[in-house]
């Protein structure tokens, strides 16, 4: 007994529907109770039909098929039972007989004409219909389903929802899959119901006609009268249920508001154009004037319409009056509230604009993928600098030429290309030495020739060993080397707090030894801003952090800090800038020259700077070009190894003029790490 008290009453009641719908199956039922039962089905048929006429989306009769198939069994269960009263004892109770008496007239003949034209509406109307309405559903929700996935990903990668809001739509398109899927299917219950019905009516008239002339003495018309009657009454007892059951799966599989109200928004549909409604009127106007036809009833129709008519202009014209005068309303609020101007203070932190001849490569509708090629831009620049960039504006300006495009960086553009939308780059590697005809161009990113070329020729242009890149390439790879240039001023203290947290999870002691005890948070954000600055990974935070932990008890120099951060990360810094396997030529820095900066080097309270003669550091620098372009015509990239106590003011020296230069300290190299010098910088 605890048991069962432990099972909610629900449970129980929807366990006893199935088991009373066995049971008629197996035990005959009295009257009375046959008549409880049959309105029972009569009023839970009406129950689904209006549940989902007003269930705000189809989610909310997820269990619809199931039910399908209870009403099913429980009905076929009230068939056998009404059928073995009928045959037995000529009676099944009052609702079966006022079905058959007052529905059908009292007459055979209208019985069967009404029971038929049920069965060929239910037939060939509405379960037709639901049928091929939840065939073609399910397959266009299955297909849907990748798309919609992707949609999720986009706008979780890009920040527009988190994690929760994320999973919430993934199980929502799983169930929305799992239930048009079994629509499909459950739809077979109500036909099968509605076929099951028929052949029971017509077996019970052939069955009833031979109990009555077999056992009960009467006459074959007698029979025929007494026992077709009760027959169709006890069919449309049960086939006006299943038709309002069917009528329900139409309507849920049709449905197409997930929000409105169903009543309110087919008038609202139905009733929105005034001159549909005049167009109505005047037709039903002709045909009582001019046809044999009643012509007070059809003026009265007429009148209606054009009631509506009129009613609807009326409001529509209101309507226009209340947006203007709203209009107008929000204009001068606007004016009157000068606060309300802060919205166009905020500044996006990355914003690409392009002319309108570019929409098409951002327009998901006519096969663009530009924003999916940004969201992958956030997630390689997550994997390779280890930080979140910010959500990337894409936004059209009428004001550019057609196919140009800009970048801002916090609403200050830093770079602009231009793309022929039609066209592919073509750019010669260095050894292709026959020439492609075409329009002379610079590629965005890196300033390299390139020349426009068409579709046709590009399969020659790569068989000759061209890099060909289309114009999405271009805008990416563009967007993505300016968002590397510009990554430390993107890092904000938000940032670094919201990267404190990730790591708190799994390293609290390190996090709240660190912060606010040693360092602040700005101080933090400074050396992860040096950091990638230098294309340095903030990946390993951990390793940074618990580096700073040991180090900012001594000094809180956040120039010094970011050096011995270095040295902790320098077997990240050498795979990146070093193969292995292979020795590296790079170029030192003389001795000299080291003394001479760190002998300029004044400290303040802000920090130190380099207090070096402008003709003495304009000689370092005119030294280190001619070293670097030793390197690049090598093929090298451009690398000065410096003493750390010198790398950053060098860095410092030589970044503005040179910023692809790598310089690195030796203790920043790892002790297995082959290196060539090809030069040194003297001045």
């Amino acid at each position: 007994m605890n048991f069962l008290k432990k099972i909610p009453f629900k449970d129980f009641a929807v366990a006893i529907y199935i088991v009373v719908a066995i049971i008629m199956l197996i035990i005959p039922i009295p009257p009375f109770l046959l008549d409880i039962l049959l309105a029972l089905d009569f009023a839970l048929s009406m129950t689904i039909m209006f549940g989902t006429m007003f269930a705000a989306e189809v989610l909310d009769m997820s269990f619809f098929p199931t039910l399908l198939l209870f009403t099913t069994v429980f009905r076929i269960g009230l068939n056998a039972s009404s059928t073995r009263q009928i045959l037995l004892n000529g009676y099944a109770g009052n609702v079966v007989q006022i079905f058959g008496n007052f529905v059908g007239g009292g007459n055979l003949v209208v019985g069967v004409i009404i029971f038929i034209i049920l069965i060929i509406v239910q037939f060939m109307v509405i379960n037709k219909g639901s049928e091929r309405v939840s065939e073609v559903t399910a397959r266009f929700t299955l297909d849907a389903m990748p798309g919609k996935q992707m949609a999720i990903d986009a706008d979780l990668n890009t920040g527009a929802i988190d994690d929760a809001e994320a999973k919430r739509r993934r199980d929502k398109i799983q169930e929305e899959a799992s239930f048009f899927g079994s629509m499909d299917g459950a739809t077979k219950y109500v036909k099968g119901d509605a076929t099951a019905g028929l052949i029971i009516t017509f077996i019970n008239i052939i069955g009833g006609v031979a109990m009555g002339i077999l056992f009960n003495g009467l006459g074959a018309q007698e029979a025929l009268n007494k026992y077709a009657i009760l027959t169709i009454g006890d069919g449309l007892v049960s086939q006006i249920p299943s038709l309002m059951t069917a009528l329900s799966t139409g309507i849920l599989v049709t449905k197409g508001s997930k929000t409105e109200n169903f009543g309110l928004t087919i008038l609202n549909q139905l009733f929105r154009t005034p001159q549909a409604m005049f167009l109505v009127g005047g037709v039903m106007v002709v045909l009582g004037l001019f046809t044999p036809l009643n012509d007070i009833l059809f003026l009265l129709i007429a009148a209606l319409f054009f009631f509506i008519g009129f009613r609807l202009t009326k409001k529509a014209k209101i309507a226009a009056i209340e947006t203007e005068v709203s209009e107008e309303e929000a204009e001068a609020e606007e004016i009157r509230q000068p606060e309300n101007v802060n919205s166009l203070l905020a500044v996006d932190p990355i914003e690409l604009e392009f002319g309108y001849g570019i929409i098409p490569l951002a327009d998901v509708n006519q096969g663009g993928d530009l924003l999916d090629r940004v969201v992958m831009i956030r997630r390689q620049i997550a994997l390779e600098l280890g930080t979140v960039v910010p959500i990337i504006r894409l936004r059209d300006n009428i004001q550019l030429n057609p196919n140009q495009y800009i970048i801002k960086i916090k609403g200050i553009q830093v770079s602009e290309g231009e793309i022929l939308f039609d066209h592919y780059m073509a750019m010669n590697p260095g050894y292709v030495e026959e020439e492609i005809t075409g329009i002379p161009t610079f590629e965005p990113s890196f300033h390299l020739p390139a020349t426009w070329i068409t579709e046709g020729q590009r399969e020659r242009a790569e068989s000759l060993g061209y890099t060909v890149v289309d114009p999405p390439s271009i805008i990416a790879t563009h967007l993505t080397e300016i968002i590397r240039q510009h990554i430390d001023e993107l890092l904000t203290r938000q940032d670094v707090q919201s990267l404190l947290n990730n790591l708190k999870e799994t390293n609290p002691s390190l996090v709240e030894e660190l912060t606010p005890k040693l360092l602040g948070l700005g101080e933090i954000q400074k050396v992860l801003q040096n950091l990638l600055r230098e294309g340095i990974s903030i990946r390993d935070l951990l390793t940074i952090l618990e580096t700073l932990a040991d180090y900012a008890q001594t000094t809180r120099d956040t120039d010094i800090l970011t050096e011995y951060v270095r040295q902790a990360l320098k077997r990240a810094i050498s795979t990146k800038y070093f193969p292995p396997n292979e020795t590296s030529s790079v170029v030192t820095l003389d001795p000299k020259i080291e003394q001479e900066i760190m002998g300029s080097v004044k400290q303040t309270e802000t920090g130190a700077f380099l207090n070096l003669d402008p003709q003495r550091s304009r000689a370092i620098v005119d030294s280190v070009g001619k070293e670097v372009e030793k390197l690049e015509n090598l093929g090298k990239t451009p690398i000065v190894i410096t003493s750390p106590i010198v790398r950053m003011y060098f860095k410092r020296m030589t970044e503005d003029y040179y910023r692809d230069l790598v310089v690195v300290s030796y203790n920043e190299i790892e002790s297995n790490v082959e290196l060539q010098s090809v030069g040194m910088v003297t001045a």
